[in-house]
């Protein structure tokens, strides 16, 4: 859970070879699933939600 925006989008397009820039939501959940990060991109910029 340490990476930031361009990090989980990086991990986006190469890991799992999506387009980061689709109007989605990319979740991330971290090792002991009681933390996740929300990546959304809304056409002029990114959204990075993070919960625990």
């Amino acid at each position: 859970m340490r990476k930031g925006i361009d990090g989980l989008a990086c991990l986006i397009k190469e890991q799992f070879q999506l387009d980061p820039f689709q109007v989605q939501v990319f979740l991330f959940c971290g090792g002991r699933k009681d933390r996740f990060k929300a990546l959304y991109w809304d056409g002029q910029g990114y959204w990075l939600l993070y919960k625990r």
